[in-house]
């Protein structure tokens, strides 16, 4: 055992980038769902169905991401690509936050985006997902 992988109760050796990524992917996830949960109990009569389509999203969003993240850490290559795509929409999202109150939040979401990227993009992320996907 290498001290950059780890083997899992399967027996599948997993690089430690990519073991960040997933884990930095699911915590994300998790936060969107608390979010949309949070969202429903902040409704309010004018506008209802915003709030609805909003929290709604917000749990699909964060479950999906939740669900991309545990079949990377299984090494299923299906879940790379949602996992790329979300990031790279979070860079954007980063990018309109940029600049004023909002800079350190735009600063956190591009650092998590990083490190998610370089996680998931790694070499020995991507050799482990072509290996055992």
């Amino acid at each position: 055992m290498t001290p950059t992988a780890s083997f899992g109760p399967d027996g599948l050796v997993r690089p430690a980038p990519l073991t960040v990524a997933a884990s930095v992917v699911a915590v994300e996830g998790a936060l969107l769902v608390m979010l949309g949960i949070l969202e429903m109990f902040a409704l309010s009569s004018a506008r209802v169905t915003m709030g609805v389509t909003t929290a709604a999203f917000f749990v699909a969003y964060g479950a999906a991401l939740v669900f991309c993240a545990w079949g990377v850490s299984r090494l299923r290559q299906w879940g790379r690509s949602p996992i790329v795509l979300g990031q790279l929409i979070q860079l954007g999202v980063a990018w309109n936050f940029r600049g004023g109150d909002t800079t350190p939040l735009a600063v956190a979401l591009v650092v998590v985006a990083v490190i998610v990227l370089a996680g998931i993009l790694h070499p020995a992320s991507t050799r482990a997902l072509v290996d055992q996907g």
